[in-house]
């Protein structure tokens, strides 16, 4: 690929907004997602967070919340991708599905299979207690089914090798259809329990993956995902980042922000000879359905 596409991940999950300058609200999500999409960014990965008083770093999926951010962040940076979150334990998909039918995102991600979702402390116990973060076959074509629906493209999440392989055979089972897109997978490494943040096992991956398939890397980590993510710009995949997988530069300082994240990932594809792809192309080369 001599384009690269930039993602950025503006929030996340369960961050604390008063421990971490992740942004919570509509106004506060634009800003950021503006910084993003002036340093090069044409997507932006969408968490909700509660708008109550206190609990913003609590998720929310009320339809309310995300038509408001999303709102927000079209206004703010013209021609922009929205990629909605979907991520839910259980088999209470309802919050998610309501929010992609509400806000109609180009892209929302699509988690393709279950992990044991684990994290130790230094003294060898668990930071939360062990859980599941399941995603059997049934509820990923849940999922699948509502974004057809809503012309909603998927990006298979990949926590693991085995999901990968996974999404693979979702392609060929023929669960990816023709006006979804093209297929997209999204390693997500650096989780503890999931696939290490590794460049000699990155430079493996695509190999496991369908022909003409576009793939990208999700890294989590502090300053030491920087060279992965030089080795995805090098393979010719797309790159994202943002303060929900980092909040680290390069040179190991923390960002003030997510626009000078986006700023070292695009010297990341820059250096890799390859240029960035603007909205337009980035629609293009993922196959988006016209709107």
């Amino acid at each position: 690929m001599d384009q690269a596409i930039l993602t950025c991940a503006l929030t996340g999950v369960l961050t604390n907004p008063k421990q971490h300058p992740v942004p919570v609200t509509p106004a506060q999500m634009a800003a950021e997602a503006r910084d993003a999409y002036n340093a090069g960014a044409s997507i932006m990965h969408i968490h909700m967070r509660s708008q109550e008083e206190g609990m913003g770093h609590l998720p929310s999926w009320d339809p309310e919340v995300a038509e408001r951010i999303v709102n927000a962040i079209r206004d703010a940076c013209p021609g922009v991708i929205i990629n909605l979150t979907t991520g839910v334990v259980g088999k209470d998909i309802s919050g998610p599905l309501e929010c992609i039918r509400r806000v109609k995102p180009e892209i929302a991600a699509c988690n393709a299979g279950s992990l044991n979702y684990l994290k130790l402390k230094e003294d060898g116990n668990w930071a939360w207690p062990p859980m599941v973060f399941d995603n059997p076959v049934a509820k990923v074509q849940q999922f699948l089914d509502v974004m057809q629906a809503c012309g909603t493209h998927p990006e298979f999440e990949c926590f693991d090798v085995g999901i990968v392989r996974s999404v693979t055979m979702y392609l060929k089972n023929g669960m990816l259809k023709p006006d979804m897109g093209r297929a997209e997978y999204n390693l997500v490494m650096g989780v503890a329990s999931g696939m290490p943040c590794d460049a000699e096992l990155l430079a493996l991956l695509p190999r496991y993956m369908a022909p003409d398939s576009v793939w990208q890397t999700t890294l989590i980590g502090r300053s030491d995902i920087w060279p992965v993510h030089q080795k995805t710009a090098d393979l010719g995949g797309m790159l994202r980042t943002g303060l929900e997988d980092t909040f680290y530069l390069p040179d190991g300082t923390r960002a003030a922000g997510n626009g000078v994240l986006i700023e070292a990932l695009a010297t990341c594809a820059q250096r890799a000879g390859r240029t960035i792809a603007n909205p337009s192309a980035a629609r293009a080369i993922l196959g988006l359905r016209a709107r």
